[in-house]
Formats: structure tokens, C-alpha cells, sequence
């Protein structure tokens, strides 16, 4: 397996504050899917990143390639929404974890 670093882009930087009642029902609809697959074993970790410039979405996922990550991000309810949110998927080169 290999791992892969999300990154999931919201609409607009200052959407944690001034997020609209359909974006928040949105993001309802992907915090039910991404814990699905975190429960999966698919993505190892997920929330949301405090950036200065505009907070954003994080998840680390464990997928033989970065074509299987892209389809689990093109179907979160939440892109699928057509709300202008959006993931960015980079492979993690190197990621030290606890063995199990």
C-alpha cells in the first residue's frame, strides 16, 4: 500500500465563518462519508486545518494508488454537491506510524 495526503479545498478561504446553510448540510453529508471510510481502513486520520490564509480539510489515506484516492474524494457528497469544494491528493514519499 502506498500513502497519500488529501487536502480538501473549501469554496473560499473564510468559508469556517461565514459558511451558508446548504455548505454546512453539505459538509453534514461528507463528515458521515469520511468517517465511513475511516472506519473502512481506508483513510488513517481526517479533520480540519486552523491555516491563517484559509482553513482547509486534511486526510491521510492508504491506497495501493493515487486513482483510487481521487475517486473516493470525487464521491463525497460534499464535491459532489457542486459547492466549489474540491480534494487535492499528493503522495506521502516517506510516513512514520506505530507498528500494529
Amino acid at each position: 500500500m502506498a500513502y497519500f495526503m488529501m487536502k480538501l479545498i473549501p469554496p473560499r478561504p473564510t468559508f469556517l465563518r461565514d459558511a451558508t446553510p446548504v455548505e454546512l448540510e453539505a459538509m453534514s453529508r461528507h463528515a458521515i462519508y469520511i468517517r465511513g471510510l475511516i472506519g473502512e481502513g481506508k483513510l488513517l486520520a481526517a479533520g480540519p486545518v486552523h491555516d491563517p490564509s484559509g482553513a482547509w480539510g486534511f486526510a491521510i489515506a492508504d491506497a495501493p494508488d493515487a486513482a483510487i484516492v481521487d475517486s473516493w474524494g470525487q464521491a463525497d457528497p460534499v464535491v459532489q454537491s457542486g459547492l466549489g469544494f474540491r480534494w487535492d491528493v499528493f503522495p506521502i514519499l516517506s510516513l512514520l506510524r506505530p507498528e500494529t
